[in-house]
C-alpha cells in the first residue's frame, strides 16, 4: 500500500478552550519526517490523534487509502508507538517484557515469536543485556526499549515523540543512527523540540507552534533560504532590551559572560554585526519569530 500520510484540516480544542490543533494540514511521505516546535505548540496532541489515541474536531487523516480517524483498528496494527513518557516495569527483564508485548501485538505463535523478540533486542543492540531488568536500563537503553516495541509486527507507521530529552552525546548518536535506519521504508514521524534531531536525521520537517503549521520543507533548503539573512554580535545583556526594540533579535546565547544575538535582517544591521553560518536552529527560531512579529502586527 501506499504509505504516504495525509493531514488534512485537523483541529482540536480541548474542554478548557485551549485550541490544540488549528486546521493542520500536512502530507508526509515515506522516510524520517521531522516534526518541530516548541513545549505545548500541539506537537503531542497531533502525534495521539495520528496514533487512533484521541480524537479530533474536524478533519481528516489518511494512510495510504485507510481512514485513521475511522479505522482505528487497521492503524493499531500497523503503527509503532514511542510516547514521551514511556513506563517500563522495572522488575522485568527486557525480554519478558517484549515478549509480553509481542503477545499483545498479536504474534501468538511461541517459537516465531521467540525468534522475533531476539532480532529486535539484537537491532536494538540490547541483545547482551536481555536478562536485565528493565530498571537497571540507561536512559538510551529505554528508549532503544522503547522502539524496540515499536517495531514489533513490522509497522508500516512509527511515531516518535521526544525520544532524545535527556540522552547523553553518546546515546543520542546510537539511537539517531537506529532511527535512520528504521526509516528508509516506513513513514517515521520525529515530533521533537530539540533542532539538531530534525537536521540530523531528516529528510522533511514542519514548524508548529500553537497548533499551527508555520513552515514545511526540506531543512537544508530551508537553511539555503534564509542564508545571508541573518547575523550576529556580542553584547553587554544590559544592553539586550535595547537591541530587542530595534532589530529581530531571533535567539540569545551566553557565552564567556556574553551574550550573542541573532539578527533576522535582509542587509547588515550596522557595521558592528557579522554574517552567521546560517543552521536549522536560525530557520526555526526565525520563523516562530516571524510569525509572533506578524501576529502583533495583525
Amino acid at each position: 500500500m501506499s504509505n504516504e500520510l495525509r493531514i488534512e484540516g485537523l483541529s482540536k480544542t480541548y474542554p478548557n478552550g485551549v485550541r490544540a490543533l488549528n486546521d493542520v494540514s500536512l502530507t508526509i511521505p515515506t522516510g524520517m519526517f521531522g516534526l518541530l516546535g516548541p513545549n505545548g505548540a500541539g506537537k503531542s496532541t497531533l502525534m495521539r490523534t495520528i496514533a487512533t489515541l484521541q480524537e479530533a474536531d474536524a478533519g481528516s487523516i489518511t494512510l495510504g487509502s485507510l481512514d485513521v480517524l475511522r479505522d482505528k483498528d487497521a492503524v493499531r496494527r500497523i503503527l509503532g508507538y514511542l510516547p514521551q513518557e514511556f513506563g517500563v516495569y522495572p522488575r522485568i527483564s527486557a525480554e519478558a517484557m517484549l515478549d509480553h508485548f509481542a503477545v499483545l501485538k498479536g504474534i501468538v505463535n511461541g517459537r516465531e515469536r521467540r525468534e522475533i523478540v531476539a532480532a529486535l533486542l539484537r537491532r536494538t543492540n540490547l541483545y547482551e543485556a536481555r536478562k536485565q531488568s528493565l530498571g537497571t536500563y540507561s536512559g538510551g537503553m529505554r528508549q532503544r526499549f522503547g522502539i524496540a516495541q515499536a517495531l514489533l509486527g513490522n509497522p508500516q507507521l512509527i511515531i516518535v515523540d521526544e525520544p532524545t530529552a535527556g540522552l547523553d552525546p553518546g546515546e543520542r548518536v546510537r539511537f539517531h543512527n537506529l532511527l535512520a535506519e528504521i526509516g528508509e521504508n516506513v513513514v517515521v514521524i520525529l515530533s521533537t523540540h530539540i533542532v539538531e534531531d530534525v537536521s540530523d536525521l531528516c529528510s522533511r520537517m514542519a514548524i508548529i507552534s500553537g497548533g499551527r503549521v508555520l513552515m514545511t520543507g526540506e531543512p537544508l533548503q530551508s537553511i539555503r533560504d534564509i542564508d545571508g539573512r541573518v547575523w550576529r554580535r556580542s553584547i553587554d545583556k544590559h544592553d539586550l532590551d535595547g537591541y530587542q526594540k530595534q532589530y529581530a533579535v531571533i535567539s540569545t546565547k551566553l557565552m564567556a559572560g556574553r551574550t550573542v544575538i541573532h539578527v533576522f535582517s535582509d542587509t547588515q544591521p550596522d557595521p558592528s554585526f557579522e554574517p552567521v553560518t546560517t543552521s536549522l536552529e536560525d530557520v526555526y527560531f526565525s520563523t516562530l519569530h516571524n510569525t509572533t512579529s506578524e501576529e502583533k502586527a495583525a
